[in-house]
This record gives structure tokens, sequence and C-alpha cells, in this order.
């Protein structure tokens, strides 16, 4: 039988947009920071710790982006993931429901694109609706006929910088892919051996499960996203504080 993988003591997850990318009005010109690509390289060659990227984005999209060996890539918030060794995993039993939903909501989404500046992200198991090119006194109307289609149709609404994202199945979330992965590297949380970064609402689910199982939560931006996380102010400010956390900076 092959040997399996020793379970990690320490598991590293990371939001990308906003959190190892800066967040730009062009999302396919988003990119991993190169101190970023640094802090992944220095934490997969840790002994007994896995590093996870976890995005909302398409599995293929993300893989595209962080191209450091090594990493567990999650896709579609988790429901989709792409593993060190070049294995695919996918939540094969909920597609079906998947293509159920998205027949039903993504005709009435589509009204969205007579707005002028809202564009749709297609996602498979989410929609992002920007609104970021929508002038100020659009965007009500845009949240008021989300809120309708959640009413009618039991999807989930989360609301990150500029974006409305639609969650089509409403338990497929950053905390769901955070509990998968758990259960994929057998690593039952405990004090100090869980640490994940993000920076919108998405990611405060999983922040707040990791928090109460005693781990460390980082909010990438302003404004402290949930009581009990660390803030930092950007991008380049996580990875220093990763760094100190991990001691990839101490001396011999």
């Amino acid at each position: 039988m092959p040997t399996r993988e020793p379970v990690p003591e320490r598991v590293w997850v990371f939001d990308f947009d906003g959190t190892l990318s800066l967040l730009v009005a062009d999302r396919g010109a988003a990119a991993l920071l190169p101190e970023a690509r640094e802090l992944l390289s220095g934490l997969v060659r840790l002994p007994r710790q896995a590093t996870a990227v976890l995005s909302s984005r398409l599995l293929d999209d993300l893989a595209a982006r962080v191209d450091v060996r090594g990493l567990y890539l999650g896709g579609g918030s988790g429901a989709e993931w792409l593993l060190p060794g070049g294995e695919r995993r996918t939540a094969d039993s909920k597609t079906r429901r998947l293509r159920h939903i998205r027949s039903a909501v993504l005709p009435a989404l589509e009204r969205l694109r007579e707005i002028p500046g809202v564009d749709l992200e297609d996602k498979r198991w989410s929609v992002a609706v920007h609104v970021r090119q929508a002038a100020p006194d659009e965007r009500p109307g845009v949240l008021s006929f989300l809120e309708s289609l959640v009413r009618t149709t039991g999807i989930r609404l989360l609301r990150g910088p500029e974006v409305f994202e639609i969650l089509l199945l409403p338990e497929i979330d950053k905390l769901f892919g955070a509990v998968v992965l758990c259960e994929m590297l057998r690593h039952v949380p405990s004090p100090g051996s869980l640490v994940y970064a993000g920076d919108d609402e998405n990611d405060t689910m999983a922040m707040e499960w990791v928090i109460r199982n005693g781990g460390i939560a980082l909010s990438v931006g302003a404004e402290t996203l949930i009581p009990g996380v660390r803030l930092v102010d950007g991008p380049s400010a996580l990875v220093r504080e990763v760094r100190r956390l991990a001691g990839l900076d101490e001396k011999g």
C-alpha cells in the first residue's frame, strides 16, 4: 500500500484576490505578488506543515495565477481542489443540484448586464456581480434585485469590495473549503495549528471557525472583518506577519 502523508501539525490557508494579490480594476490582471510567491515557497518547504490557497475563482484560473509547487489549491470556495501531486477532487455530490440552480438563476442574473457598468463573472459555483464601473445611484437597485432573487431562489448573497457574490449553493463558502481541506489532510484543528488570511465576507465564516478552534485569523485591509482577527493593512503587511509567525526570517 502507498505510504500516507503525515498529518500536518500546522495548516496555512490564504485567500487570493486582495490577500496574496492586489485588488485591481481588471480581475483578469490579478497577479500573485512576488513577495507572496516567495512566502508560499518558503511555507511549503517547512516540515509537517501544509499550505493552501482558497479562492472563489475557477480552479484552473487560480492554478494559472499561483504557480508554486507543493500547494493545495482550492477553487469554487473549496468545491474543487488541485493537490500537490496533481490529483483533482470535486464535490461530485453537489454537481446535480448545482446544474439545477444554475438553470434557474443565471437567466435572471443576465438581466443585470443591461445596467451600464455592471459586469457578471461566472465562476461555476458562484457568480460575482461587479459594480466597480457602475454609477453610484445604480448600485442600490442592483442590491435590491439580488436580495429579491435570494428570497425566491434560496441562493446566498455576500458582499465584497465593489462586488456582490452569489453563492449558488449556499453551503459552499470558504468555511466549507477550509473544513474539506482539513479533512483531506486528516488535520484536527487545535490551538495555534491553523492560520487563515482573507479580506472579504466569504472569508469571515472560515475565520470564525478558525478562531473558535484556537487558530489565528488575519484580516487584510483597513478594517477588521470580525472580532478576534489580527488586522494587517495590505498584502505586503500580511507577508511580513506570516513570515514572522512561521519563523521564516529567523537566523540559524
